[in-house]
C-alpha cells in the first residue's frame, strides 16, 4: 500500500495526519492524491490554506475565507469584530466536510489555530484533519514587530494528536553531496565544510545570462531584471491579456485582483519568440519550473519549445477560486464545492527571473541565486532547494558571511528535531 493509501486510512480512521518533510520530497503530489481518493469515493473535502498563493497551489481557499474569521488574527479580534459566533450556514458547511486540508501549515500561527479549532467545535466538526509542510521553510506573516508563534506553540496542536508522517527521499536531484547540504541548511548548521561546498557555488556568471533564471528575494528586483532582460530580444511583442470569467455577481473587481495575486497570475503576459520562459505548473508534458524557449505566438497559442526540443502547444488554462453552497442534488440539499471566479492566461512565466516567494513548488534547473536578498529565516534554504541540477547552479558572493544567510527559526528547529527523535 502507498503512502496516500496508508494516510487516507488513518484520516478515515478519524486520526489527524501531520504530513511533513524538507523540500522535493513530494508532499504536493500525496497531498494531492490523498484528496483524490477521498473526493472518488464521494467525500467532502476543504482544501485550505493560510495564504492565498499557498491555497491556489492544492485548488482551495484560504483558512480565513473558510472559516469566516474576516481579518481577525486572534479569538479576541474576532470577539472584537463581532464573528466570535459564526452564522448557521458556516458551522453547516464545516461539519459537512470529511476531512478539512490545511496546507503550508508553517505559515499557520498558534492564534490562528485556535480560531481554527473553535471554528471545528462550534461546528462539531467529526471529519479528520491533514495539516501540511516544513516549519523549517516559510514562518507564519506577523503585524510589525511581534514576535513570530507557530502553530505547535499552542497548546491545542497535542489536543489534536497528530499522526507525524515524515518524507525523507527527495526527487529533485540524486546528488548525494548535493541533498547532504541541503539538510545542512535546512537545520541552519555552518562549519567549515558546509562553507566551502557553498563557496563552490560562487563562480564567474556566463556570459549568456538567458539561459539562467535569478532568484531574488524582492519583486523589484526581479520584475527590473525580467524587463530588462526581455527588452534585448530583437522580435516582436505580444501581450496575452488574462481573460476573466465571473460565476458570481457578488465578485468584486478588488477580489479578482486579490486572487490574479494570489494565484501568481499575471494580468498581461509579455512574450517574444525567443523568451525563455518557466512553466508553473504541471501537466502530463511539462512540470512546475521546467525550462523552455518561445518558438512561435499566434492570437490562440504560445508554441514553447523544451531542452529535449519537444514543442508543447499551449493555450490559456484556467485558474478557478472555488466557494461552498448549498445546492439540490438527486433532490437532496448537500453542500457543493461551485466556480466563483476563473481567471485564464498561459501558464508560463518569464525565466529570467523569479521571487524565491513565487518559486514556491519549482523545480529549476538553470539557477543563479542572489544571496545580498536574503533577508528572512529560512529562506536560502528555500532557494537553494529549488535547484534540480546542482551543476547548473550559481550564487552570487554574499558580502557578508554564510551564518548570516544560512539561519532557521530556533523553535522551528528544536520542534522539527524533537518529531525526529
Amino acid at each position: 500500500m502507498n503512502q496516500a493509501k496508508q494516510i487516507t486510512t488513518k484520516l478515515l480512521q478519524k486520526q489527524n495526519v501531520f504530513l511533513t518533510g524538507g523540500a522535493g520530497v513530494g508532499k504536493t503530489t500525496i497531498t494531492r492524491e490523498v484528496i483524490s481518493l477521498f473526493e472518488e469515493d464521494a467525500k467532502k473535502v476543504a482544501k485550505l490554506a493560510s495564504t492565498g498563493m499557498a491555497a491556489t497551489l492544492i485548488e482551495g481557499q484560504t483558512l480565513h475565507s473558510f472559516f469566516d474569521l474576516g481579518i481577525a488574527s486572534s479569538i479576541a479580534e474576532l470577539k472584537l469584530n463581532a464573528k466570535l459566533e459564526p452564522k448557521s450556514k458556516i458551522k453547516k458547511l464545516i461539519s459537512s466536510m470529511d476531512l478539512v486540508v490545511i496546507d503550508e501549515i508553517s505559515m499557520v500561527s498558534d492564534s490562528l489555530l485556535e480560531m481554527i479549532e473553535l471554528r471545528l467545535s462550534q461546528a462539531n466538526f467529526r471529519g479528520s484533519l491533514l495539516v501540511v509542510g516544513d516549519f523549517l521553510q516559510l514562518p507564519p506573516v506577523v503585524r510589525g514587530s511581534n514576535e513570530v508563534r507557530f502553530a505547535f506553540e499552542s497548546p491545542l496542536w497535542d489536543e489534536f494528536e497528530f499522526l507525524r508522517v515524515e518524507l525523507t527521499h527527495i526527487y529533485r536531484t540524486d546528488d548525494k553531496d548535493f541533498i547532504e547540504l541541503l539538510s545542512f541548511v535546512r537545520e541552519g548548521f555552518i562549519n567549515e565544510s558546509v562553507h566551502n561546498s557553498l563557496n563552490e557555488f560562487i563562480k564567474p556568471l556566463p556570459r549568456d545570462l538567458s539561459e539562467f533564471t535569478f532568484l531574488f528575494g524582492k519583486n523589484n528586483s526581479a520584475s527590473t531584471h525580467n524587463k530588462k532582460e526581455l527588452q534585448n530580444i530583437d522580435s516582436e511583442l505580444f501581450i496575452k491579456e488574462a481573460q476573466i470569467i465571473k460565476h458570481s455577481k457578488n465578485i468584486s473587481d478588488a477580489q479578482v485582483a486579490r486572487f490574479m495575486d494570489d494565484s501568481r497570475i499575471e494580468s498581461e503576459l509579455g512574450l517574444k519568440v525567443g523568451a525563455p520562459v518557466l512553466f508553473t505548473r504541471n501537466s502530463w508534458n511539462y512540470f512546475n519550473g521546467e525550462r523552455g524557449i518561445v518558438v512561435g505566438i499566434d492570437a490562440t497559442f504560445v508554441y514553447v519549445q523544451k531542452r529535449d526540443s519537444k514543442v508543447i502547444k499551449l493555450e490559456a488554462v484556467a485558474h478557478t477560486k472555488y466557494r461552498w453552497d448549498e445546492r439540490v442534488k438527486s433532490g437532496k440539499k448537500e453542500m457543493q464545492e461551485v466556480e466563483e471566479l476563473s481567471i485564464y492566461q498561459f501558464p508560463i512565466k518569464l525565466a529570467f527571473a523569479i521571487t524565491i516567494h513565487k518559486s514556491q513548488g519549482m523545480s529549476i534547473e538553470d539557477l543563479i541565486i542572489e544571496t545580498n536578498e536574503i533577508f528572512a529565516p529560512s529562506q536560502f534554504y528555500v532557494a537553494l532547494s529549488r535547484s534540480s541540477n546542482p551543476k547548473r547552479l550559481n550564487l552570487i558572493a554574499p558580502s557578508y558571511q554564510w551564518h548570516k544567510i544560512v539561519f532557521v527559526n530556533h523553535k522551528a528547529l528544536e520542534f522539527v528535531k524533537e518529531g525526529v527523535k
